[in-house]
């Protein structure tokens, strides 16, 4: 990165979409009133970025790790080691971590798999009923932000070579026929393992006071767990490393996000009352960027709001919080810092309504840089940024673009 430049990247995670035939045939980007992103659009030039490439999970941490210019084939690692760098917890050699879930199922079926957004301080208390009852040398259970925890288990006789599926791509299906399954006959024991682990949780979360209650107040119970995108420690190139970014911060409310920031060697940053949801604190995250863009080279600006919404399939919601981005993030982040200073903005990767997962289309990516000629794209949405002057880019794509003015 040239001397002096400094960038920042606002990542809306999962705003992208298709066209909606109730609206118009527009997508919820379209829809919104985006002032802020359309500026960038404006000023800048625009094209789109292939995140989730065939051949890996259609998660956010492919999805993010493409952004950020992460070497996919030797560099991912899955979900689970990467939301444990985020919380701090440095796995051994053949400790093995697993995303898990706090869900809700309903007659064998999952109806929610954020366990209806369950609030931090019952979700800690279940951990801590989960641990009580199962937890051993081998097997420990660690709170994260709401409805995403981890499991790691630790010893060699264990591997993270298995089937596991996404939670999200399955609402609405039967868990039996969704449950982890090995691939070789390694993988055996530590699958019959996770799924007897999903048996027991759910008879102890099932009668646990702060589910009983939830069901009494007429409110989704967090009553099992869902294991998923495990890994061991992976080894992955800093920003420095590849890109020569001297200095760079993460703000971020969920712990994937923090930990691939760690591991890229960026400064995690923790804002008061993020939460990863449409209540989240946007104010506090914009002013931390605009602090941390005094003292760093690069900052990566992540909401995880418009996904969650987007996975409920709420259009209305999804419209907000897009609304909310532009406005209480980007436009007081702009609003604050000089035309010197590089922008880029994009989703991590789409999640239409209609179906409320991801899937692994391009998003719509537009960046400005001070003494680059803008193109002729006016808003910022997936129908216009395609025309524009960077065209179709993939994985590294966009770090190096940011990085060669």
């Amino acid at each position: 990165m040239e001397t002096g430049q400094k960038t920042i990247i606002f990542l809306g995670d999962g705003m992208a979409d298709e066209p909606i035939a109730s609206r118009g045939h527009k997508t919820p980007l379209q829809v919104a009133n985006t002032p802020a992103m359309d500026s960038i659009a404006r000023k800048g030039r625009s094209g789109t970025l292939l995140t989730l490439p065939e051949g890996f999970p259609t998660s956010s941490d492919v999805a993010n790790m493409s952004v950020l210019g992460c070497h996919l084939p030797t560099e991912f690692c899955g979900r689970g080691p990467l939301e444990a760098a985020g919380q701090g917890i440095v796995l051994a050699p053949g400790d093995i971590a697993f995303r898990m879930n706090l869900t809700t199922v309903v007659d064998g079926i999952l109806t929610d798999f954020s366990g209806g957004h369950i609030e931090q301080s019952d979700a800690e208390a279940l951990i801590e009923a989960l641990n009580g009852a199962l937890g051993s040398e081998s097997v420990k259970f660690h709170s994260g932000v709401s409805y995403r925890n981890l499991m790691i288990l630790s010893g060699d006789a264990y591997s993270a070579d298995l089937k596991a599926e996404k939670p999200d791509d399955n609402q609405g299906n039967p868990i039996a026929e969704h449950l982890p399954r090995p691939v070789d006959p390694g993988s055996k024991a530590t699958v019959d393992l996770m799924n007897d682990l999903t048996a027991k949780a759910a008879a102890i979360l099932e009668s646990h006071p702060i589910n009983q209650k939830a069901i009494a107040e007429g409110r989704p119970p967090a009553n099992a767990i869902w294991l998923w995108s495990g890994g061991s420690a992976g080894a992955i190139r800093t920003l420095a490393d590849k890109y020569g970014i001297a200095r760079s911060a993460v703000i971020s409310a969920v712990d994937v996000i923090n930990g691939l920031g760690h591991c890229l060697g960026m400064d995690v940053i923790k804002v008061p009352g993020a939460t990863g949801y449409i209540d989240t604190n946007y104010e506090g995250k914009a002013d931390a960027a605009i602090e941390a863009l005094r003292t760093h080279d690069f900052v990566f600006l992540h909401v995880e709001a418009v996904d969650e919404v987007s996975h409920a399939q709420d259009l209305e919601l999804k419209i907000k919080a897009i609304e909310d981005f532009d406005k209480r993030v980007v436009r007081r982040v702009l609003d604050a810092i000089g035309p010197e200073i590089a922008t880029a903005v994009l989703p991590d990767h789409p999640v239409p309504i209609a179906t409320g997962k991801h899937t692994r289309t391009p998003v719509p990516v537009s960046v400005y840089q001070p003494g680059v000629e803008a193109d002729t794209v006016q808003t910022f949405d997936e129908i216009a940024c395609p025309t524009g002057s960077i065209g179709a880019i993939k994985n590294g794509d966009l770090m190096a673009l940011l990085c060669s003015v």
